[in-house]
């Protein structure tokens, strides 16, 4: 008797695209290090936010094409871990911490490091599907993409000029670079509670506000890139404390 063949199951290109935003985000990082090395600082640290972005849209695309996968997550993870724990801190290396050598290239090892704990502890929290099983409001420390942006701030000040401010002066010490990729990964392993963008709420009577605040933005932000997005980073780390009182007024919600 003759067995029926039975036909693959075929699967449809556009479940994929989630997987190429990763892995063109992948590649946009490592061509950073590839510039780094030309002392391209600008396009490098371009490349990096680039990377970013795509991070940022690649989960909404697999939701919205129904492809989300443990596969995809995985993907996205190891990804990250090079995108965001490995190539921001070799930058400041190549850039400014050389210099000290040893203690330079010990902190980016330290900075890898905490970038690599935060994702493993993340994906302990990710269900069957790729979606996270706390359903909170708030983050558990730093995320990677938003520590990548931050470890890179103080280059991007440099970059906008810090003449401009005689007390910025100080933002070029390689002890001071050292210290700040510490300051961060430890704040990407920390337990202090951050604000998800993705689930800030707020009244409709807010909207007007909350989309002017968002126009000042996108205009500085065209107008003076390398100014908008340390204070954007400068906003973030202030907001730490209230994101620790309201992630506190929270659980005692909860609990009552």
């Amino acid at each position: 008797m003759s067995r029926r063949s039975r036909k693959p199951k075929l699967l449809h290109i556009g479940r994929l695209f989630p997987n190429m935003l990763t892995l063109l985000g992948l590649c946009a990082a490592l061509t950073a290090v590839r510039f780094a090395l030309a002392e391209k600082w600008d396009i490098a640290v371009g490349l990096v936010i680039i990377a970013a972005f795509m991070d940022g849209i690649d989960g909404r695309v697999a939701r919205m094409l129904h492809s989300t996968s443990p596969f995809g997550a995985q993907l996205d993870s190891l990804c990250d871990t090079i995108n965001f724990g490995v190539v921001p801190p070799i930058l400041i290396f190549l850039w400014q911490t050389y210099e000290i050598k040893r203690f330079g290239w010990a902190c980016v090892l330290f900075f890898a490091i905490c970038c690599v704990l935060r994702l493993a502890r993340f994906n302990t929290q990710l269900d069957n599907s790729g979606h996270s099983t706390r359903g909170e409001r708030f983050f558990q420390g730093v995320p990677a993409p938003a520590g990548a942006i931050l470890c890179l701030c103080p280059l991007m000040i440099h970059f906008w000029g810090t003449e401009n401010i005689q007390l910025l002066n100080w933002i070029d010490s390689p002890i001071f670079l050292c210290l700040y990729m510490v300051f961060i990964g430890s704040l990407m392993i920390s337990n202090i509670p951050t604000f998800s963008i993705k689930k800030l709420a707020f009244s409709p009577k807010q909207t007007r506000f909350v989309l002017l605040f968002v126009g000042v933005l996108f205009i500085i932000l065209i107008s003076e890139p390398w100014l908008a997005i340390p204070l954007v980073g400068l906003g973030y780390l202030l907001s730490l404390p209230a994101s620790i009182y309201l992630a506190k007024r929270q659980e005692k919600k909860s609990r009552s």
